[in-house]
């Protein structure tokens, strides 16, 4: 099963040795994320760092390693489902539409604690507490 990752859940991953951080690096699955939204991970890189308490050179270590069990997708892809995402999640929440875009261009799940991708239903959306309840 192709997953979609959201960011909030690298930002757990990130902040503490979460389960999202476990299920990310030992659960086996075929997780995705945009390319173009790392620039969001980055936004909140100085939150991370003081929530965490991780130095600048361990955050980029731990961002790296986590990003290596992720397959980042490129905006062409996504872009090609971004009128179909406008429809079904743009009422929603314009910000996170990537996100459903990048599931319909490659037929994924989303992976996301986020209650707005609750109101929409044409992907399915995993919570973080479903995986636990599997691993």
């Amino acid at each position: 099963m192709k997953i979609i990752i959201d960011v909030n859940v690298i930002l757990s991953a990130l902040i503490k040795d979460s389960m999202e951080r476990k299920i990310l690096i030992y659960s086996g699955l075929d997780f995705y994320f945009p390319k173009s939204s790392l620039d969001k991970i980055n936004k909140y890189r100085d939150y991370v760092l003081k929530k965490s308490k991780l130095s600048l050179k361990e955050y980029d270590l731990l961002l790296t390693t986590l990003l290596g069990y992720v397959n980042l997708l490129d905006d062409d892809e996504i872009l090609k489902k971004w009128n179909e995402a406008r429809k079904i999640f743009g009422h929603i929440d314009p910000e996170d539409m990537i996100f459903i875009a990048a599931a319909l261009s490659i037929g994924a799940a989303i992976w996301s604690d986020d209650n707005d991708f609750d109101r929409q239903d044409e992907i399915r959306v995993f919570k973080t507490k479903e995986f636990q309840e599997l691993f």
